[in-house]
């Protein structure tokens, strides 16, 4: 048996898992979740604010303690779009190797390209996909970027790209009143159709017969879809979402202010106010999607990034 751990820190959240490898199955050890908002004005400034520096530090001491007291024999932590994004993302990676060394000597946050993540997100949501699924597509929408990749079951990778749409970058661009008005819902749907016009050029979308949502916006629209009292990973996993009826949550979500959205008991306090954000994203990938295929639904899968960087530690052992 193998004891690895992920770290996976993008714009909105800092995430770990630990996993014990045996006999080639993994298990969850432990998986948990903390919103430090480390994007939160990289937009603007290009720069990582010194509070979201203090907020990933507190939230990834608390990691390392968890990974000393399971044992981690090995750990990968990787960084996305908000450190890709700051001019000043050394001192982000100084302080992960200040904490992650008392873990496993040398380890530090490894900044990764857009297309990494995105083959990374690929590897590990196709995981417990349904045989009958051929050509994949992974859509991994995070804070600062949403990552699409197409491909084959087996891992053969036929497309990827990396945009710069999340949900803390488009509140923060466009969405900035609460809610967003009309005037900037608009201004924020035009601005995800040309992203994903690019997408649509340049990774092949149609060739896809299935399509996998992965991280925080899928995750909960799942949950409220399925009017889930309590946000439970058992049921969302490999809960599918029909396009329409996921159109009319989304609306929903647009329109309402975010004390609203946060007094639903699925959803995390660090995501209700950006959330709305992520909901024109999803608007526009539906938009996408039925433009070109036949596909009118989503299947939901808690497995990202962080499986496919546990899977990875094995696999280079």
């Amino acid at each position: 048996m193998v004891r690895v751990a992920a770290v996976d820190c993008g714009t909105n959240s800092i995430r770990l898992l630990v996993s014990d490898y045996s006999n080639g199955t993994f298990t969850d050890i432990y998986r948990g979740m903390k919103i430090v908002r480390l994007g939160q004005g990289v937009d603007a400034t290009g720069r990582i604010a010194e509070d979201s520096i203090i907020r990933a530090r507190v939230a990834l001491a608390e990691f390392v303690d968890i990974m000393r007291r399971e044992h981690v024999a090995a750990l990968r932590m990787v960084a996305t779009s908000a450190t890709r994004d700051a001019e000043n993302r050394q001192e982000f990676i100084d302080m992960t190797a200040e904490l992650l060394s008392k873990v496993i000597p040398g380890a530090k946050a490894e900044e990764i390209t857009g297309a990494e993540e995105a083959e990374l997100s690929f590897r590990g949501a196709v995981t417990d996909l349904s045989a009958s699924s051929n050509t994949i597509c992974v859509i991994d929408l995070g804070g600062g970027s949403t990552e699409f990749v197409v491909g084959k079951r087996d891992g053969e990778v036929l497309g990827a790209e990396s945009v710069q749409l999340g949900c803390v970058r488009l509140t923060e661009r466009v969405m900035t009143e609460d809610p967003a008005t009309p005037e900037q819902v608009a201004e924020a749907r035009a601005l995800v159709a040309q992203r994903l016009a690019d997408v649509q050029s340049n990774v092949p979308i149609a060739q896809a017969d299935t399509f996998v949502g992965v991280a925080g916006t899928f995750t909960t629209i799942s949950a409220l879809a399925q009017g889930l009292e309590t946000y439970d990973p058992a049921h969302i996993h490999g809960s599918e979402l029909n396009f329409a009826a996921t159109e009319v949550l989304t609306r929903q979500l647009i329109e309402m202010p975010a004390a609203t959205r946060a007094a639903h008991p699925v959803m995390h306090p660090g995501r209700a106010d950006v959330i709305g954000g992520g909901a024109v994203v999803v608007d526009g990938i539906i938009d996408m999607i039925s433009s070109c295929t036949d596909v009118r639904s989503f299947i939901i899968s808690e497995k990202d990034i962080l499986d496919g960087i546990v899977a990875g530690l094995i696999s280079s052992e």
